[in-house]
């Protein structure tokens, strides 16, 4: 058993985990808009935690690709409301996908249980707030931003550069004191990456799992999957499923995706079947 504290909740590790993506955004790339009302957002919580979600996402900025930054107090004016409304009425982990300081702090003080950044904690402040928080931290690679990060696709060996980078993001959290056992990992799929990239990086997920650190896999419908079979947003779950399945064969055991119970299903039998030895 290897479990983590996520706030008030702890889930063990060695299973693997559906974190359902809950964006409270107008302009995300599969689901903007759908959801950036309380009520909506409640109804979606309550769909994917009876679907056996594990955690839920909440992310109040877009990092799709060319997406416009947002205003701090937009983000928390979305942010917020949503994480103290799951945490009254429901029993389970709230992520925050944000890279800035006072939604960081803000979240926290509501409840929340993983701080979910993909910048690594780059944003000014950023750092130091999530150290305060005591909770975990999923750092995950990007290069460059959401307006440029596509233009920016160049490294000299994708997954040596990925870990690099995420060590040194490592190094930096343990110099302001936050521990390891804090830390998850992503590689950022889609994050200035081509299509070679991220089927390299999927490939060598046992490399980030062999630094000792718990991984996460964010791929679901992005376009790296149309890429790969020619396929439109709205016709990408089965192969979200099958990189998935790949990546918790190497060693991922989170899983951030908009098709819950799909996942859970998947993966529940996959880990039945190891466990069998």
């Amino acid at each position: 058993m290897s479990l983590m504290l996520f706030g008030d909740k702890s889930l063990d590790l060695s299973l693997p985990h559906v974190m359902g993506i809950l964006n409270v955004t107008p302009d995300s790339f599969s689901d903007g808009g759908a959801f950036n009302s309380l009520d909506a957002a409640l109804r979606q919580s309550e769909k994917m935690i009876q679907e056996g979600g594990s955690i839920i996402d909440v992310g109040g900025e877009s990092t799709r690709p060319g997406a416009s930054p947002v205003s701090t107090q937009q983000e928390l004016d979305r942010v917020l409301p949503i994480v103290e409304a799951i945490k009254k009425r429901f029993d389970i982990v709230v992520s925050v996908d944000t890279s800035t300081p006072e939604v960081i702090r803000g979240s926290a003080a509501l409840g929340a249980g993983l701080i979910n950044d993909v910048r690594a904690l780059e944003r000014d402040g950023a750092l130091q707030a999530a150290a305060e928080t005591g909770l975990p931290i999923c750092l995950m690679h990007m290069k460059g931003g959401p307006q440029t990060m596509q233009s920016q696709a160049e490294y000299v060996s994708v997954v040596d550069d990925v870990v690099s980078y995420l060590s040194s993001r490592v190094e930096l959290c343990e110099s302001v004191g936050i521990s390891r056992s804090r830390l998850i990992l992503d590689p950022g799929i889609g994050f200035g990456k081509t299509l070679s990239h991220n089927l390299s990086l999927l490939n060598h997920t046992e490399v980030f799992k062999s630094l000792g650190f718990e991984v996460l896999i964010g791929l679901s419908r992005k376009t790296m999957i149309g890429e790969a079979l020619g396929l439109p947003v709205e016709e990408r779950l089965y192969g979200t499923m099958g990189a998935n399945a790949s990546a918790y064969l190497k060693g991922a055991r989170i899983f951030r995706v908009h098709d819950v119970k799909p996942h859970v299903e998947m993966l529940a039998l996959m880990s039945r079947i190891e466990r069998e030895g």
